[in-house]
């Protein structure tokens, strides 16, 4: 076993309270590659093609939001933490761009409607993730509790994808409103959780201080990042393990109706079992981390989500049993990259921090923020494709044509499917194992000290 220092253990109630702003986090990490640009492009009544180029140049913009953001964090001192007064600016932000994009959007609202309050939301955004995570890393800095800290992170993140999720569904089946009602009150919900549950956060859970000097160096720092084949193979990690469920969420609604047959009801409840799969399986891929190490953990993960996701996916339509079960096993591994690999990260900072005396928490995580951004990016180009073969969100008169819908299935199966098992791939002889993380605690707690 480990003979690595041992941080303080933080409590079930400290973690619980901390992840609790993953509530609404979650919410707009679900709607914006998957509720928002299927509304907009159905409900408010933008092409396909306007939709996809819209969130694609709002999100290439939000990547150079990121390091400055990173940057920034890494260089603030204030007397209520480094993280906590970034989470407090992001706040505002958030709750004002809810409001314009969920609530009082209507159709016909154009692309310069999209465009600027999607950009405003993707600013607050970036600042709230990024702020949460670098809290996150100090908080708990020993090899296994950081895991158990990003699995806390990790099953809030799902709960409020969850919880969102099922507000459309709620609104439709209580006869409270229609798909767009259900819309509006997601932003409403929100709206009042933003507030709720960052006020808890600053309450209920400490901001430890890293001991180090004061950052130093602007693009010449990032880049030099880069050169660590850890972050390299963390960055490719996270590129492939955000495209694939980017392309499953934005085209999700397209293929369970067009495809299988199934209404906007039902695919909605295929990706909410999905999701609570991955709320199931969190617990065992953290388990397995401290077993085999974080890397090898997210490898196993990644090639068992390619096979049950293959297999969900090519399930007949008209059976919406076998269909629901097929999804919910597809989901279990889905957890598994989202908080191993800002875990991963997070020990990676140690290494920076301990070679360099230099504590760029932030800078790494914009970094990380970024490669999921261009997975993100790059998961849109499929409704730029569908609309080059003729594929219409609103199916004409006699539905689409066969060629646009085969289209449809190879990028909703093929493609996501040989993404995630191309991730283990860019894991192999990954090199901080969890020894090595031990040997650079003891090196920093004595430096510390």
């Amino acid at each position: 076993m480990s003979d690595a220092p041992k941080a303080p253990r933080r409590s079930n109630a400290v973690l619980a309270a901390f992840s609790t702003v993953c509530l609404p986090l979650a919410a707009f990490g679900v709607a914006l590659p998957v509720t928002l640009p299927e509304f907009y492009a159905t409900h408010v009544g933008l092409e396909l093609g306007v939709v996809a180029t819209v969130f694609m140049a709002v999100r290439l913009i939000d990547i150079t939001f990121d390091p400055f953001i990173g940057w920034a964090m890494d260089r603030t001192k204030t007397r209520f933490g480094r993280y906590r007064p970034w989470m407090a600016l992001s706040t505002p932000i958030l709750m004002l761009a809810a409001f314009m994009m969920f609530v009082m959007v209507q159709p016909g609202a154009g692309p310069v409607y999209l465009f600027a309050w999607l950009l405003v939301l993707y600013l607050g955004f970036s600042i709230g993730t990024l702020g949460q995570l670098g809290w996150a890393a100090v908080l708990a800095p020993e090899y296994d509790q950081r895991s158990r800290v990003y699995g806390w992170w990790q099953v809030f993140n799902i709960i409020g994808v969850i919880l969102i999720l099922i507000l459309p569904t709620v609104v439709i089946q209580t006869g409270i409103g229609d798909y767009a009602d259900g819309v509006r009150i997601m932003g409403w919900a929100i709206l009042i959780a933003l507030p709720v549950t960052i006020g808890l956060a600053f309450l209920a859970v400490p901001e430890p201080v890293n001991a180090g000097a004061q950052p130093h160096g602007g693009l010449g720092a990032y880049l030099e990042l880069f050169k660590r084949k850890a972050v390299r193979k963390l960055l490719l990690a996270d590129v492939v393990l955000g495209v694939a469920p980017g392309i499953t969420g934005s085209l999700l609604f397209f293929f369970f109706g067009q495809i299988k047959g199934y209404g906007h009801t039902e695919a909605s409840l295929f990706m909410l079992l999905y999701f609570v799969a991955g709320l199931v399986g969190a617990p065992f891929w953290a388990w397995l981390a401290t077993k085999i190490g974080k890397d090898k953990a997210l490898a196993v993960a990644s090639l068992v989500f390619a096979a049950f996701y293959i297999g969900a996916t090519l399930v007949p339509g008209g059976n919406f049993a076998v269909t629901a079960v097929a999804m919910f096993i597809a989901g279990l591994p889905y957890a598994a990259g989202l908080f191993l690999l800002r875990a991963m990260m997070a020990d990676v900072g140690d290494e920076v921090r301990l070679e360099t005396g230099v504590d760029r928490t932030g800078l790494m995580f914009s970094i990380l923020s970024a490669t999921t951004k261009v997975g993100h990016v790059v998961a849109l180009v499929p409704y730029l494709i569908l609309q080059g073969v003729g594929f219409q969100a609103v199916p004409p008169v006699g539905g689409n044509s066969p060629g646009s819908l085969l289209m449809l299935q190879i990028l909703f199966i093929a493609l996501p499917g040989l993404l995630l098992a191309s991730a283990a791939l860019c894991l192999k002889n990954y090199p901080l194992t969890p020894a090595r993380h031990d040997e650079i605690r003891r090196e920093l707690e004595a430096r510390d000290a």
